[in-house]
Formats: structure tokens, C-alpha cells, sequence
């Protein structure tokens, strides 16, 4: 009957027909609600012992599929099925309005509500709507403060077991993205994708004043606050405010003290990685910003900056009282003493003051007597 095709046995009420007896009567079942399988362990019942014997698998355990190329365990056989697609990138449903492709009925299923706009999942708390039942949760616990996924190894706990996956490779140091132009590694696959922009040289996110543009959305959120003026992180201690949480982390040491870059060669140390970067050219000798004029050579592209206005005769900072122009702001700075009078540079012998700190050095030297 398999091989002829016929298909004997019919259901009386709704016509489907099957080719064995047996095949009938498990599928009665759903007319009748008949549920003769019961699970020992926690009431469930079930209307066919092959998926009492799948359920039972909860409860020991029990993953007899394994995936043969990343050692994966599944309870079904049919699970097992959609994880190979991960290996072998075959995503054989696609969308047929946008021809995306995904691995899974349930992704192709989700991702058409972004063409249909639906949002049939509402938070009760917001208003917020949302395509996926799973995102509704997750977004739930910002309202209820819930992190369920704990951190074994520090106690860190958060919100998504996809951002305790990504959280533990910090101390396994696993990083499984691999960029196959340069070989680095990345711990999440989004990191991987923002650092391939630097070899296409893509940079989709483009400011709408300056026409600048950036390779992450995150990029292009600090900029704008130069053209906004927003400076959402705020000093606690001197009411100074910043663009990005990390300079006010790095402000926050000029109040703290806190200097964590060691120098390993002086012991000098420096609140910040590029200070210490700059001062390791002294013990290293390297001077890697060159004058293309003069082939001077600097430690740092500010002070090449400053030196190439001798090459153009650029004085950008200019006194607003008598007009005269300087190349670099300190001397601007110790100018405009003379206009105020102000004398900072004190003589502890004497009690004579001066507007630079040479003028000081100088007039010391009449009390110790040297000539030069």
C-alpha cells in the first residue's frame, strides 16, 4: 500500500486518508482529544509515545544528536537539521518581497512582519509594540529589573542569554570571528562586521550637515552632538559636561588622581593609553610625524602641526587688543599678561613678580650670582 499509494483508511471527519489502520487511529486523536501518554514526571500528556519519549528527554537530559562539526548536542532530530544550516550557510527559504533568505521557517515567518508592519505584541508598561513574542520578553525585563543570566565566574548578571554567550568569551578569551583579510579576531559577530568596513573602506552612516561620514551608526550619534551641542555626560565634581561617556571617565581621573598607564621603563605613569603611547617615543627614540620641508621629525602630529606654520608663516591666534598674531596658543597665552599686568612668576628672594617664567630664571641669577 506505501509503494501503490493507497491510501485505504479515511478519516470521517475531515477526509484525510491513511494507508495504515494504526495511522488512523493516532490521528482520531486530535478529534478526540485522547492524550493516553503521560509523563511520570510532570503530568504533560501526549497523543503519541514518540513524542512522550522526545518530551522525557527534558527531564534526563538526554541529547542523542550531535552535530558533527561543532560537537552541539539536540533532543530532535529535526533541530539538529536547522543547526547544520549554520555550517553550510544553506538558507533555503526565502522572503519573496525582498529576497532575503533565512535557515528557519520561524526567522523567514518574523521577519515578513517587517514588510506587513506588524506588531502584534504590545508591552503593558510602555506601549511599546513588538513583531516577536521573545523581544516582548526580553524588553519586559528593563521594566522589572529581571536578569536572569548570571556570570559563574564574576557574578555579573544580564538581561539576554545571547549577551551572557558573548559576556564569557571576556574570560575565555574565545573570539570567533575572524576577519579573513588581516586575520584578527572578534568576540561578537557585529565587531567583526564594523572592522571589515576599515578594508572595504564603507562607511553607510552619513551626517546630514557636514556630509561627514562614519562606518557605525554609534559614530555618527557622537558627531552629531558637535552640531546639537549636547553633552549628555556630566561631571559630578566641577560641572564639566562631555559627548562621550569615556572622556568623562578619563576627566574623572584628573579629580580621582588615578594614573593606570604604567611606563615600564621610568615608572612615570599617565591617565591615559595615548599619553603613555606618546612618552614611550623618549625611551624608543621614534619620531614618526616627519616635516616634509625640512625632514624634522616629531613625536607627536600636534607639535608637526605647530612647526609647519614656520614653513607657511600661519599664526592662527591672534591678541583682540593690539592685533598681533601668534603660531601657537601658549604664546598667545603669555602675551596677554601684558595687557592685564599679570604677573604670576614670583621671586621667593625678593618678592618681584614677572609674566614669564624666563624673565624669572633670568632675574635669579642676580641673587646667585651667575653670568652666562
Amino acid at each position: 500500500m506505501i509503494h501503490g499509494g493507497e491510501r485505504p483508511y479515511k478519516c470521517g471527519q475531515c477526509d484525510k486518508s491513511f494507508n495504515q489502520s494504526a495511522n488512523l487511529k493516532i490521528h482520531m486523536r486530535i478529534h478526540s482529544g485522547e492524550r493516553p501518554y503521560e509523563c511520570t514526571q510532570c503530568d504533560k500528556r501526549f497523543s503519541v509515545s514518540s513524542k512522550l519519549k522526545r518530551h522525557m528527554r527534558i527531564h534526563s537530559d538526554e541529547r542523542p544528536y550531535k552535530c558533527t562539526q561543532c560537537d552541539k548536542r539536540f533532543r530532535v532530530a529535526s533541530i539538529l537539521k536547522l543547526h547544520t544550516r549554520i555550517h553550510s550557510d544553506e538558507k533555503p527559504l526565502k522572503c519573496n518581497q525582498c529576497d532575503k533568505c533565512f535557515n528557519q521557517s520561524s526567522n523567514l515567518k518574523c521577519h515578513l512582519r517587517v514588510h506587513s508592519g506588524e506588531r502584534s505584541y504590545k508591552c503593558t508598561q510602555c506601549d511599546k509594540c513588538f513583531s516577536v513574542s521573545s523581544t516582548l520578553k526580553k524588553h519586559m525585563r528593563i521594566h522589572s529589573g529581571e536578569r536572569p543570566y548570571k556570570c559563574t565566574q564574576c557574578d555579573q548578571c544580564l538581561r539576554e542569554l545571547s549577551s551572557l554567550q558573548r559576556h564569557l568569551r571576556i574570560h575565555s578569551g574565545e573570539k570567533p570571528y575572524k576577519c579573513t583579510q588581516c586575520g584578527k579576531c572578534f568576540t561578537q559577530k557585529e565587531h567583526l562586521k564594523n572592522h571589515l568596513r576599515i578594508h572595504s573602506g564603507e562607511r553607510p552612516y552619513k551626517c546630514t550637515q557636514c556630509d561627514k561620514c562614519f562606518r557605525q551608526s554609534s559614530g555618527l550619534k557622537i558627531h552629531m552632538r558637535i552640531h546639537s551641542g549636547e553633552k549628555p555626560y556630566k561631571c559630578t565634581r566641577c560641572v564639566k559636561c562631555f559627548r562621550q561617556s569615556s572622556d568623562l571617565k578619563i576627566h574623572m581621573r584628573i579629580h580621582s588622581g588615578e594614573k593606570p598607564y604604567k611606563c615600564t621603563q621610568c615608572d612615570k605613569c599617565f591617565s591615559q593609553s595615548s599619553d603613555l603611547k606618546i612618552h614611550m617615543r623618549i625611551h624608543s627614540g621614534e619620531k614618526p610625524y616627519k616635516c616634509t620641508q625640512c625632514d624634522k621629525c616629531f613625536r607627536q602630529s600636534s607639535d608637526l602641526k605647530k612647526h609647519m606654520r614656520i614653513h607657511s608663516g600661519e599664526r592662527p591666534y591672534k591678541c583682540y587688543q593690539c592685533d598681533k598674531c601668534f603660531s601657537v596658543s601658549s604664546n598667545l597665552k603669555i602675551h596677554m599678561r601684558i595687557h592685564s599686568n599679570e604677573k604670576t612668576f614670583k621671586c621667593y628672594q625678593c618678592d618681584k613678580s614677572f609674566n614669564q617664567s624666563s624673565s624669572l630664571n633670568c632675574h635669579l641669577r642676580v641673587h646667585s650670582g651667575e653670568r652666562l
